[in-house]
């Protein structure tokens, strides 16, 4: 992979000093911006020390990214500690400097961060400054916004489009979150795969106020990377340009273009946001479940479940068929985007149907275990993973109804025809068609005749 990148700040049309600062360490490909706050200039001091403060740590653990591997799951949870690292340690910095200097007390910065290494990348981030991913065409936002605003739109009680005519209006900058305010903060990460072409947009809030995803996507596009953050911010200045203005464009080039994510034929963020059970998650979310799934490949023929075994694993097919029987009957086929083995996520479930590959194909294995830890932490993701099972789970249920009241259907009916074609036989009606005459030891006797009903009469 090749990298071209390019920066701009601006103090923007409103303010007096910049408190806005971002970093480039081209030999590192690390890129910060941070967003600084507090009066004095306290916010330009904070957000210069937390940018300089990430790239000396990073800097000084080098070896990690000397040794990184690409599909070493160990090596990237090492780089995203690295970097959550570098993180806390340039809040507690920020927040102890803040302490021996009294006129700077409440001082802190937002920060986002992104490393890249080989065809992977990492970020981490606090605040309200933002992460923008341009790949085929389509805007992702890779960050989201610590901010009171937001908490308060995610949490339902307020709607993004009313929030500006909510009582919470005045609280629109409030962050939950900044680097330097308090001695610790919660720091969020990510890392992905990179592909050919994507674009990356670092930038504070006083540029993405002034954009929408079209504006991002057209100027991210453009081919001279230097010239890209100066027209970003002049279009933010042209629409107000009330506060600090930064934009850090960096641009991926893969001359050899052999990335499985674009080619298809491994797993990426771009498979599972094509699958049923994953739409409406971020691009964030999409990544923290591609860290915990695994891709598994199956012949014709080959079985993949077997009821009463012990499951675990929720099986979803991305290529091929998947034959789902019971006791030998079967049930139904699973086609590319369906899943199947739903109540393996119930904690020790049994499996209640067989699962055999009638294709060739390809399956998402996403462990009991793995899932759970995950939903624990992330209530938003689990509310969505959560709607879409039992979304999906609803539709099967209402098409096996719809199956079950056509085969009642086409059932025999008891018509009054068919009523009028019985004939009662009594004690009287003996001369009809009796083929035989049974002997019984209540001194009956049963008259079974070949064209009409049997009924028990008394014997003569």
């Amino acid at each position: 992979m090749e990298y071209r990148y390019w920066a701009t700040t601006d103090v923007g049309r409103k303010r007096k000093n910049n408190e806005d600062n971002f970093l480039i360490d081209k030999d590192l490909n690390l890129f910060v911006v941070a967003d600084g706050m507090g009066g004095h200039a306290s916010g330009e001091i904070a957000s210069a020390m937390a940018v300089y403060t990430i790239r000396d740590l990073v800097f000084e653990n080098r070896d990690l990214l000397e040794m990184f591997t690409p599909d070493n799951p160990l090596h990237q949870m090492e780089v995203c500690t690295l970097l959550e690292h570098a993180v806390h340690t340039a809040c507690a910095n920020v927040f102890e400097k803040a302490q021996r200097e009294p006129e700077k007390k409440g001082m802190g910065t937002t920060v986002v961060a992104l490393m890249l290494i080989g065809d992977r990348g990492f970020i981490a981030y606090v605040g309200d400054s933002r992460i923008y991913l341009l790949r085929d065409g389509t805007v992702y936002p890779l960050t989201e916004d610590h901010s009171l605003m937001n908490e308060l739109i995610r949490s339902g009680q307020v709607r993004a489009e009313e929030f500006a005519q909510s009582p919470f209006a005045r609280y629109k900058n409030a962050m939950t979150r900044a680097v330097g305010v308090h001695q610790k903060v919660d720091v969020d990460v990510l890392d992905f795969d990179l592909v050919g072409e994507d674009a990356f947009l670092l930038c504070s809030d006083g540029l993405y106020e002034y954009l929408d995803d079209s504006d991002i996507a057209t100027t991210l596009v453009l081919p001279d990377v230097e010239e890209i953050p100066r027209r970003l911010v002049d279009l933010a200045n042209s629409r107000g340009g009330k506060d600090n203005i930064t934009a850090l464009v960096v641009s991926v080039d893969d001359p050899n273009e052999t990335r499985r994510a674009r080619d298809g034929s491994g797993l990426s963020v771009e498979s599972l946001r094509r699958l049923p059970l994953m739409r409406h998650l971020s691009y964030r979310q999409l990544s923290r479940m591609l860290a915990i799934v695994s891709l598994r490949h199956f012949k014709p023929g080959e079985q993949l479940a077997a009821e009463g075994e012990e499951g675990g694993e929720l099986g979803i097919v991305l290529v091929g068929e998947v034959v789902l029987s019971v006791e030998g009957t079967e049930i139904r086929v699973a086609q590319p985007g369906e899943f199947f083995g739903e109540m393996d996520l119930t904690e020790g479930a049994l499996r209640t149907t067989t699962a055999t590959a009638l294709t060739e194909g390809q399956l998402l294995a996403l462990p009991r275990e793995k899932l759970h830890a995950m939903l624990q932490t992330d209530s938003r993701l689990a509310a969505k993973l959560l709607w879409n099972l039992s979304d999906t789970l609803s539709g099967r249920l209402q098409h096996m109804t719809r199956e079950l009241a056509t085969a009642r259907a086409a059932l025999p009916q008891t018509t009054e025809d068919s009523i009028s074609e019985i004939v009662e036989i009594s004690d009287t009606d003996i001369v009809t068609e009796v083929t035989e005459i049974t002997e019984v030891d209540d001194d009956d006797l049963v008259l079974e005749d070949e064209d009409t009903a049997v009924k028990r009469v008394k014997k003569p």
